[in-house]
């Protein structure tokens, strides 16, 4: 009797923490109920990259080498690929189910910059990708390089003297006006399409699953991309935790974490530094949007969010809708703006049961929390972009809840541009802003209710 007693304890603890998984702590005393995303299944299998003929001098061309370790894996059903120290030139890698990238401290995996070792079927794809695949990971202390520089367009009034002639020496080309440079007409590397303008237009991801369920990524850092660096799109159960984000801090579109139309995320313990948006939830655009669904269910929590356009982000795209977002204990420093929400119609949804507290920041260039529904895209070169005006995916922001907000150093505190019909049912409450122009810019007050909120300035 006392052996089944005990057997039968040890099975229900186990089971129990099974149930509760290795990130519990991080859904206590949450303002909604979340379900917690479960980790993927690895099989205790591994393999070292050098095993596939791959040498790591920044010179040879590992692609084979990656291709051959997955697809080996592959056939055992999956287990650990191992990155060893070096640096270890590729192109793109195509990661399959049940697959752990693994990098070990001092391993750089740097996607060429032969940007034609790039396309497929003539257009680009992602540096590391998934698509419909389950249980995959990146895990380790390494780097994976983008080498977005050979990729991005460059506005002069961005870069210093010394960084522009850097850009002309790579040779390229510069428009009449000479307020951009573009990577077309290189020294070293061919063209990928007829003009600059359709080039600009192929920059792709650095990371990037789609459809995926059951995706890890955790401790490496992720940079340079040619667009956006960690996008997982129309995932399920989705982990990041304590990557670093970075790029250059006027590199175009260099959005660091971008969620799109996922549910049950946990975002933890990051850090990003990049040229547009830190952390930032989309939701597709127009009809094609509403049959992926919203973002829901996503935690976002203990981050550190230096440059970048806005800290936290939602938005421009929406259509989808964002249901059940959680994001608290974060810090923004240096951001462009703190907590920012931006759409316009043909783009907008509606949210619901978004909840945020206790954001830090300091040195934010404009506003601490803007809501913005007359946002228009304007891609590098074009400043004549508009907003729609249409009656149809209005922007719907509504049931916010922002509380202990302190910010010390923004230029304006709160800001609000739209329509009561765009942006209401929303609180701010026990928040405190330090502004160095002014307070507050609503277009009616009926839109957001302050509750608690102290405004302070210079006297």
């Amino acid at each position: 009797m006392n052996k089944l007693f005990f057997a039968v304890i040890l099975m229900s603890l186990f089971a129990g923490s099974l149930w509760a998984g290795p990130y519990e702590k991080y859904y206590q005393n949450l303002p909604v109920e979340m379900v917690e995303p479960a980790l993927p299944s690895i099989p205790e299998y591994t393999v070292t990259l050098t095993d596939f003929g791959a040498v790591g001098d920044g010179m040879v061309d590992n692609t084979q080498a990656f291709t051959k370790a997955i697809s080996a894996l592959n056939k055992k059903g999956g287990g650990h690929l191992v990155v060893p120290a070096g640096i270890w030139l590729t192109g793109p890698i195509s990661l399959k189910s049940h697959i752990d990238l693994h990098l070990e401290k001092n391993a750089v995996v740097l996607l060429t910059p032969d940007r034609a070792a790039h396309l497929k079927d003539g257009k680009a794809v992602s540096g590391i990708s998934a698509s419909k695949r389950t249980d995959i990971s990146i895990t380790g202390e390494g780097i994976i390089d983008g080498n977005g520089e050979w990729w991005r367009g460059v506005k002069r009034s961005k870069v210093s003297d010394t960084e522009w002639n850097a850009f002309r020496r790579m040779g390229g080309t510069v428009t009449p006006r000479g307020d951009l440079w573009y990577p077309f007409d290189l020294k070293a590397f061919d063209n990928i399409a007829d003009t600059y303008e359709a080039q600009e237009k192929m920059r792709t991801h650095l990371v990037r699953f789609t459809d995926c369920e059951r995706v890890l990524v955790q401790g490496v850092t992720i940079q340079n991309s040619p667009k956006f660096h960690l996008v997982p799109q129309r995932c399920r159960e989705v982990i990041i935790d304590g990557v670093s984000v970075r790029c250059p801090w006027n590199a175009q579109n260099g959005d660091g974490i971008d969620i799109g139309q996922c549910k049950n995320v946990l975002i933890v313990n990051n850090t990003v530094d990049v040229g547009d948006d830190g952390i930032c939830m989309k939701g597709g655009a127009g009809a094609d949007a509403l049959k992926h669904g919203p973002c829901e269910n996503i935690l976002i929590e203990d981050n550190t969010v230096f440059h970048a356009h806005g800290g936290f982000v939602i938005g421009s795209e929406f259509s989808g809708g964002m249901v059940k977002i959680v994001v608290r204990n974060n810090t923004f420093s240096g951001t462009d703006t703190g907590l920012r929400f931006k759409s316009a119609p043909e783009r907008g949804g509606k949210t619901q049961d978004i909840w945020i507290s206790d954001i830090y920041m300091s040195d934010i260039l404009g506003e601490a929390v803007v809501f913005e529904t007359s946002y228009a895209d304007r891609p590098v070169g074009r400043d004549d972009a508009v907003a729609a005006e249409t009656d149809a995916f209005v922007p719907d922001f509504q049931d916010i809840h922002i509380s202990n907000v302190v910010c010390r150093d923004a230029r304006v505190g709160v800001k609000a541009s739209g329509t009561l019909r765009m942006i209401h049912d929303i609180t701010l409450r026990d928040c405190i802003f330090f502004y160095t122009e002014e307070a507050s810019r609503i277009d009616d007050p009926g839109m957001l209710q302050l509750d608690n909120v102290r405004f302070e300035t210079y006297r």
